[in-house]
């Protein structure tokens, strides 16, 4: 199976996702010069997409946007289903968004949530003291995420200092730019975060 750019999966689902950094915010992002599905030409949709299209469509930006697997994505969408939580949406949120890996993006000490497991899985963190590499890892209120102190003069981190400055740290995070230590102080609901796909959709989507 040939794996599918991620300019291309922007451009094929109509959304800017952020996959690849620095690259999505300059004008040489894809989605800023050639606005349109994948092809020699801008297209013309024949007709407007079905309903099981548009909720594919919609799971599809989601779970890109996390940089998850089917397997990985489906897990905590039918998870949600079968608990029949009151706030799905803020249940949702507050599950997928407390990922070590995404924690690690949202604190800005990586550029895309890609690079974030990447440098979770090469064991460059520590959780509560102790070394981790698992990214889909959830965290829980009070935990605190610390870059490794072997890891800290890596070419990883260079800079990283700068990089953070940039960086809009979640209400629901806390990090100290001095030591670079960071907390999750609560749980996020729906409301702190903003989605690329309508997340009632997704859950239309599984259901059936």
């Amino acid at each position: 199976m040939i794996k599918q750019s991620k300019c291309k999966i922007c451009r094929r689902l109509g959304e800017k996702l952020f996959l690849k950094g620095d690259r999505c915010f300059s004008a040489k992002c894809s989605m800023i010069k050639r606005p349109y599905a994948p092809g020699q030409k801008p297209k013309k949709r024949k007709a407007g997409l079905s309903e099981y299209g548009r909720e594919l469509r919609e799971k599809q930006r989601i779970k890109k946007w996390y940089n998850l697997t089917e397997q990985e994505f489906k897990a905590y969408v039918t998870n949600l289903l079968e608990k029949k939580s009151s706030d799905v949406a803020s249940a949702f949120a507050g599950q997928i968004e407390t990922r070590l890996d995404n924690i690690i993006f949202r604190l800005g000490l990586a550029k895309s949530r890609a690079e974030a497991r990447q440098m979770v899985t090469h064991g460059h963190f520590n959780v509560n003291g102790r070394r981790t590499d698992i990214p889909s890892r959830i965290l829980k209120i009070g935990d605190k995420i610390a870059i490794r102190h072997g890891s800290k003069e890596k070419a990883t981190f260079k800079n990283i200092e700068e990089k953070i400055k940039k960086a809009q740290i979640p209400t629901w995070l806390s990090l100290d730019k001095k030591t670079l230590e960071a907390e999750v102080k609560k749980y996020p609901t729906i409301e702190d975060i903003q989605l690329p796909g309508e997340l009632s959709s997704v859950f239309e989507h599984y259901s059936r």
